[in-house]
């Protein structure tokens, strides 16, 4: 990487710093060349492949959004030189001073209502959010967090009801409207920008899929929560922001119930994948973040019969097994 950063003129001679963690094999440094700023992405070509995020990241420029630059590629090693969006994430800036998330989520919001209405220029080039992924996703919570994390058994009656709600969760993504979908729209991958904020991070696994997945990403984080009557003014706040077309589709009754399963397939997956993380990648810290990301989905119980199978294994089998569990 470093003879790769002193074959560029404009950065050659430049120290790399650590500029972030992910929860995937890339990696980030931080380069000054005055007046400039440069993030280098080093992805390992036969773990990650760049492709993906430079066309994606070209399509957000397309619609004028704040994602970084691609200044230089380098496929063959997998290097981006990328432009730098700052130092300052959604996550800190909220936890700093929370009497900032108004203006920051109605930024969001506005960012994403953008994303959602220029992105149908581009939501065919995607990949489908379709039902073999959807599945996918959901049976990571199965395999990895009840089965590998905290060695629960499953019942045939238990299998069958999870295959149930697995159904009704999957249904409620396919039918809703398919839009551009970052995929992981939430307070780790937006930056606090003076000009178009928020910048946009992470985006390289966007997909066509569920109009209210990525708002539920944002709304419902998995990092920082909000209480429950804040998170629904600002659902309705993006509601009110749809074009009349997709309104006349989608009544707000039917928004809130895609909202709130398209958060319960979410929080699934979520918790799935930082059981993974732990055992696959030996990435621990992301364990104290799924009692926070499975509570979503207890708060549904009592609105929801459909969900009584899930909400009742969370609250009876894998919450008590997560406490005291390395």
């Amino acid at each position: 990487m470093r003879d790769w950063i002193d074959s560029i003129d404009a950065i050659a001679g430049q120290t790399a710093a650590p500029a972030s963690d992910d929860a995937s094999f890339r990696r980030y440094f931080r380069l000054h060349a005055e007046p400039d700023s440069f993030i280098v992405m080093d992805a390992p070509p036969e773990k990650e492949d760049c492709l993906p995020f430079i066309r994606v990241a070209g399509y957000l420029e397309a619609m004028q959004l704040n994602a970084p630059r691609v200044v230089e590629a380098n496929l063959v090693d997998g290097f981006l030189l990328l432009g730098d969006l700052g130092t300052r994430l959604y996550l800190d800036a909220l936890l700093q001073d929370r009497g900032e998330a108004a203006r920051l989520y109605t930024d969001a919001i506005s960012a994403l209502l953008t994303m959602q209405r220029r992105g149908t220029a581009f939501q065919a080039l995607l990949p489908p959010y379709d039902e073999t992924l959807l599945r996918f996703e959901l049976s990571l919570f199965h395999d990895w967090l009840c089965g590998k994390h905290l060695g629960l058994s499953f019942s045939e009656t238990d299998e069958q009801l999870w295959r149930e709600c697995c159904d009704l969760l999957t249904e409620n993504a396919l039918h809703q409207p398919q839009v551009f979908v970052h995929r992981d729209y939430h307070s780790r991958n937006l930056m606090v920008t003076d000009k178009n904020n928020p910048g946009i991070l992470d985006f390289q696994d966007a997909v066509e899929g569920p109009l209210t997945y990525d708002l539920v990403s944002l709304l419902k984080d998995c990092y920082v929560r909000w209480p429950a009557e804040q998170v629904r003014q600002w659902a309705l706040q993006f509601y009110r922001g749809l074009e009349r077309s997709m309104r006349l589709k989608v009544d707000e009754i039917q928004f809130c119930r895609y909202f709130e399963l398209m958060g319960v397939q979410r929080h699934v997956k979520a918790a799935g994948i930082f059981a993974r993380l732990n055992h696959r990648d030996g990435k621990a810290a992301y364990l104290d973040d799924i009692p926070r990301t499975l509570s979503y989905i207890v708060e549904l119980g009592p609105q929801y019969d459909e969900l009584q199978f899930l909400v009742r294994l969370i609250e009876e089998r894998v919450l008590p097994g997560m406490v005291g569990k390395p």
